[in-house]
């Protein structure tokens, strides 16, 4: 129902101070000139105008058919034309209705039907819009509440869970690492309620907000923009409803709305561009991120240098550089920790196990599930696993890095049966892929501000971590698989420490023999087949080896050292030794490191996230160190014996799998791209390779392979001599 307020004409208006700096007055010339132009007052007195009170920058002729009402300040008002793109306006203010507004220097206002509560910078275009107005309790899509406000007015996010079970509060300077540590930390109620005071941090909850759009922002042809905080050079066109949202935006990464984009009760970071239908729906969205085509965004925390289009994502929290853009595909609650890939037709949330939504999907990063792949909740996944199409009806746990899972023709129909996985099949057989990861990713990660530190190579700390777990899994794998089948391998032993060197004994002498293992684990009911299991372990103790020995060079060039020696060593063991980690938004960071942060913000060490972000830069700042001493652990775990006592032997076992992987990275990376240009029915659609040439490019002028070229090239003639000084 419409309320009907029949009063008198306004005669004073109480106005902030600070407004009315450098501010007069109108003369009587200017209000006649106004009056003239038919604009109309509510203040008959004109006395609840402001304009710019230095001489020559106010002209009452730039005005024209307006409303004002309540308070209006001016900035200045002059002869100028705004001009974006192919759009180009006289400065002034024409046919619009503005209530409490303060207007920036050489404004376009033409055609805004409703403007209330608003101030706007300066040279900004507002033109054809219905609504622009602001709410005196207005959050801008902040998880904040404002004086008086019960609980139940609070925004939450529902993150990777559809029951709210990990549900977040957003804040204008969210990141996924935020929202992971809060939503997947859910039994630590102190913790829970500081995260809550984190958010609310600085917040007054006077009811004294306005609607702000900031200087050279162009808004254009849209219809409702309402409790939004609009940041500099946003361009908007065409948009349908922006309801209580920020949009973070600046000159060096402008943001942009487009045709019928719907956004409600959410946070868009800078640079972002968003079009052609999209809703958005309880979300925070990070840098340099792609909304489109009809794209369905809700209850989601979206991370920098993603794209998502023509798909449509309920409840997730997803870390940087994930793609999706399918028109088939969906994703429901999960956690997804970035360099992810979402094929067209995964239906990844369709099914559930229990009476009610409640299950999850947990994906680390490098997450790639092929075409038409559907899962079961709950499901986990190790980092770089390559899913191949089909329906999985049974929850999985997939551990092993790396790794590829299929279903076998035989079970496809959907009856069920051992799903196939082969571990460290990436580096078995597609390391072109694997090895251009981290250079096609920072390619693509177009931040100008750079907040957190994102890994994008695939070996790491947290890889590093997931690899011992499979070399111990197939290692106990192998044992239950020789007590089944040759016995007597076990004659000497004399307890399970024994079976499983007994069992590792047998994999290093028997590199070639081609068995496979059943683990149950994998897949509930059914299990898995275990392919490729020796082959896999030599794979993983070679990945290990070869990040170890790059990281410890790394570490020699950063400190200024030609090679390792036993002084270097014991300094090495002087750092702090974590053997846990996690991926906190895509930063690699020790377990233990996050335990510290929690201890510091319930101690009130801690009083705002930016102080988190502070102490997630501290544990970057040292991250090289902490590799280092984790280097040296997997080193000494894969030999079982201190360093001080490899010998000659041993290290060159070390260097010469190193030698090799670093070869066969760049070998196999140079076959795999060759398949493109050699392989017949990769050729049969053009008529001459230099047609083809032309199409795809020459492979001698792939820039990624000849930087690997120079990189392998670099490495491996630095191998032999990282160890120099340890050689007795």
């Amino acid at each position: 129902m419409v309320n009907v307020d029949y009063k008198e004409e306004v005669s004073s208006v109480t106005i902030p101070e600070s407004l009315l700096k450098g501010k007069r007055h109108l003369t009587k010339s200017e209000i006649r000139v106004l009056q003239k132009n038919s604009n109309y007052n509510e203040d008959s007195s004109w006395r609840n105008v402001y304009v710019e009170a230095e001489d020559g920058f106010f002209d009452p002729k730039f005005i024209q058919h307006t409303a004002f009402s309540g308070y209006v300040i001016l900035g200045k008002l002059r002869t100028a034309i705004l001009s974006y793109n192919d759009l180009h306006l006289h400065a002034g203010i024409y046919s619009s209705n503005l209530n409490n507004c303060v207007i920036g220097d050489d404004c376009v206002i033409r055609n805004v039907a409703y403007m209330d509560n608003y101030h706007i910078g300066n040279r900004v275009i507002l033109f054809n819009v219905q609504e622009i107005c602001c709410t005196k309790h207005a959050k801008f899509g902040q998880g904040i509440l404002k004086q008086g406000e019960p609980e139940s007015h609070r925004i939450w996010i529902g993150v990777a869970n559809e029951n709210d079970g990990r549900a977040v509060l957003p804040f204008e300077t969210m990141i996924p690492a935020d929202a992971y540590i809060w939503s997947h930390y859910r039994e630590d109620k102190e913790l829970l309620a500081r995260f809550k005071e984190l958010t609310e941090y600085g917040n007054s909850g006077e009811l004294n907000t306005f609607g702000w759009i900031d200087d050279d922002c162009v808004i254009k042809n849209s219809n409702i923009l309402k409790d939004a905080k609009v940041g500099k050079a946003t361009y908007i066109k065409g948009a349908f409803k922006l309801k209580n949202i920020t949009i973070r935006s600046s000159e060096e990464e402008p943001s942009q709305i487009g045709e019928g984009v719907e956004l409600v009760n959410g946070i868009v970071g800078f640079g972002c561009h968003i079009f052609y239908q999209a809703v958005g729906v309880r979300f925070v969205i990070g840098r340099n991120c792609q909304l489109k085509y009809g794209a369905r965004v809700l209850n989601t925390v979206l991370g920098d240098n993603s794209t998502v289009s023509c798909c449509e994502l309920l409840n997730n929290l997803i870390y940087p550089f994930h793609e999706q853009h399918h028109n088939s595909s969906f994703l429901i609650a999960t956690t997804v920790m970035g360099q992810s890939n979402i094929a067209a037709g995964a239906t990844i949330g369709s099914n559930h196990n229990s009476r009610s939504p409640d299950g999850e999907i947990f994906a680390k990063r490098g997450f790639w599930p092929g075409l038409c792949s559907d899962f079961k909740h709950n499901s986990r996944f190790a980092s770089f696993v390559l899913v191949a199409k089909g329906s999985y009806e049974n929850e999985l746990d997939i551990q092993y890095p790396f790794a590829l899972v299929t279903r076998s023709s035989a079970n496809t129909s959907g009856m069920g049966g051992a799903i196939n996985v082969i571990p460290a099949w990436w580096f078995m057989y597609d390391m072109f892929a694997i090895s251009r990861n981290n250079n096609k990713f920072r390619k693509r990660d177009r931040r100008k501000r750079i907040i957190q530190r994102v890994e994008t190579d695939p070996l790491a700390p947290d890889t590093m971590e997931e690899c011992i777990y499979a070399i111990d899994r197939l290692i106990e794998l192998t044992a239950e698989y020789l007590k089944k089948n040759e016995p007597e391998v076990f004659e000497n032993c004399k307890d399970k420490k024994d079976e499983l060197q007994c069992a590792k004994d047998y994999m290093h002498r028997n590199s070639d023999v081609d068995i496979t293992l059943e683990d149950s684990r994998c897949q509930k009911k059914y299990g898995a087949i275990i392919h490729k299991p020796i082959q896999a372990y030599k794979m993983y103790r070679r990945i290990i080896k070869y990040y170890t020995v790059r990281t410890l060079m790394e570490f020699c060039n950063e400190s200024a050292y030609e090679s390792l020696n036993f002084e270097i060593i014991e300094k090495i063991r002087a750092i702090p030794l974590y053997t846990k980690w996690e991926n906190v938004g895509g930063q690699i960071v020790p377990s233990e490191k996050i335990q510290e942060l929690f201890a510091k913000i319930k101690n009130h060490e801690i009083e705002e996230w930016n102080e988190v972000h502070n102490f997630y830069n501290l544990c970057d700042a040292a991250y090289l160190l902490y590799k280092t001493r984790y280097s040296l652990y997997l080193l000494e775990f894969l030999y079982s014996c201190p360093i001080e006592e490899f010998s000659l032997d041993l290290y060159r076992n070390i260097t010469d799998d190193v030698f090799v992987v670093a070869c066969d990275m760049y070998n196999a990376a140079i076959k795999s791209r060759e398949k493109d240009y050699t392989d017949y029915y990769r050729n049969m659609t053009y008529h001459s390779k230099e047609e083809m040439d032309n199409v795809i490019g020459p492979l001698e002028d792939n820039s990624f392979l000849k930087q690997m070229h120079e990189d392998t090239e670099h490495f491996t003639n630095s191998i032999n001599h990282i160890f120099e000084g340890l050689i007795k």
